[in-house]
């Protein structure tokens, strides 16, 4: 086969001056091929929002997921202990022996336990959880989201005084603020003659916390552990240790040194046992999302075939007049390839920077929305956290923008591979 000549009547290589230059010009069509025109916008259209729907969507649901994963591991624990060594009476030995495990930064004695809570004429059911004041200090998430009051009197006084600590949402539906007088009821009281009763006491609202997760702000509030093992009946017991890690992800080296730690007579558990259905749903959902986004993709980039047919077909007699003029099948389908792949492309690339500008923007997207809409679009209520989280996961963003780029490129080669065997004589006899 013949080198296609070049401007100068040299031989010009693959992906020449000249090929760039004719595939330029056909996508720059004229009126008459207007029809080629709005096909060839309407592809780069679809690839561009299916591309920025697909960063976004990923991102937002990364994001969903980095927050959740954050705010329940910062508010819950990474490893619990409990079984027989939380009555044995070398407890506290146990709890020095774990925390002195590498990659343990805290283990806390808990009380963790249901009451009735009554406020301003209101009642709810909520978790109490008792900690030693030194302990609650240490969880970031609760003394660093204080709404109101404050914890400086929490473990104040006998049995650690009656300050508590409550949920904006749990004291909001009690209609109660700091200094504000709440009433506990245990379903696990004293022992009378008539069986058992439940107790009640009146405590005082100290605090108010918020970490952004209805689902703990509307259920949990905190006490002393004294003061809960005296409400709930304890005497002095607990019901588990709570272990966080420095690397919640080390769970595999650091639980066998917590089994040895707290001996044969424990049962350790991780948050991955609690929350593995949880993370699994999201984790199968997250694929399946990824799944259907890249066919829409792949369909969008479909578009790119009806505009190359149609412009093949427009430009029959220009492909035989080249391909008389000495140009082969090789330039002919390179200059098709170019036209296709160029739209392709261009719109992977208005995607890309649509979707990571919408994911770097999306919290003063959202509060816009919300403005001009007068509605709340992410309800705590319904999503657990109070605002659109998004992590551009950026080897992910790479990925979509090659299969984008990998399905422009696929659609490109059947209507230019057909353009390459258009035969010239034909071409030159229908004009």
């Amino acid at each position: 086969m013949s080198k296609t000549p070049g401007v100068n009547g040299a031989a010009a290589g693959p992906f020449s001056r000249w090929e760039r230059q004719v595939a330029g010009r056909y996508l720059r069509t004229k009126r008459q091929n207007g029809g080629v025109a709005l096909i060839s916008s309407i592809s780069f259209i679809g690839i561009t929002l299916a591309v920025a729907v697909l960063i976004i969507v990923m991102s937002v649901m990364n994001g969903f997921r980095t927050e959740l994963l954050g705010r329940i591991l910062g508010f819950n624990g990474h490893a619990y202990v409990g079984g027989a060594v939380l009555s044995a009476p070398d407890r506290d030995k146990v709890i020095a022996r774990i925390r002195a495990v590498p990659g343990v930064v805290e283990a806390a004695p808990m009380i963790e336990a249901q009451a009735m809570v009554i406020g301003q004429g209101q009642i709810a059911g909520a978790i109490v959880r008792g900690m030693t004041p030194a302990d609650l200090r240490r969880v970031k998430i609760i003394t660093g989201n204080i709404k109101g009051g404050s914890i400086a009197g929490f473990g104040q006084g006998e049995y650690g005084g009656d300050e508590i600590l409550i949920g904006d949402r749990l004291a909001a539906s009690m209609g109660v603020v700091p200094g504000d007088a709440i009433t506990l009821i245990s379903p696990t009281g004293g022992a009378t003659a008539f069986g058992a009763t439940p107790r009640r006491k009146v405590y005082t609202v100290g605090a108010i916390f918020s970490i952004g997760m209805s689902e703990y702000d509307q259920s949990f509030l905190y006490m002393p552990l004294e003061q809960a093992q005296l409400f709930f009946g304890r005497e002095g017991a607990i019901d588990i240790i709570e272990v966080k890690l420095a690397n919640p992800d080390s769970l595999a080296t650091v639980k066998p040194l917590l089994n040895a730690a707290a001996g044969p007579d424990a049962l350790v558990t991780d948050w991955r046992d609690r929350n593995q259905s949880f993370f699994n749903a999201l984790q199968v959902e997250r694929n399946v999302m990824r799944l259907i986004l890249m066919l829409i993709v792949a369909i969008a980039a479909m578009n790119i075939i009806s505009g190359l047919v149609m412009l093949v077909k427009n430009k029959g007699r220009d492909i035989a007049i080249l391909r008389t003029m000495g140009a082969g099948q090789g330039a002919i389908m390179r200059i098709f390839f170019m036209a296709g792949a160029s739209i392709g492309a261009a719109g992977t690339v208005a995607g890309l920077v649509i979707g990571v500008l919408f994911c770097t923007y999306i919290a003063q997207i959202q509060r816009f929305v919300e403005w001009v809409t007068g509605t709340a679009v992410f309800s705590a209520d319904v999503y657990f956290l109070a605002h659109i989280p998004a992590r551009i996961d950026w080897p992910e963003v790479a990925s979509v923008t090659f299969w984008a780029l990998l399905m422009s490129v696929l659609a490109t080669l059947p209507p230019a591979w057909r353009a390459s065997r258009l035969d010239p004589v034909e071409g030159l006899r229908y004009e």
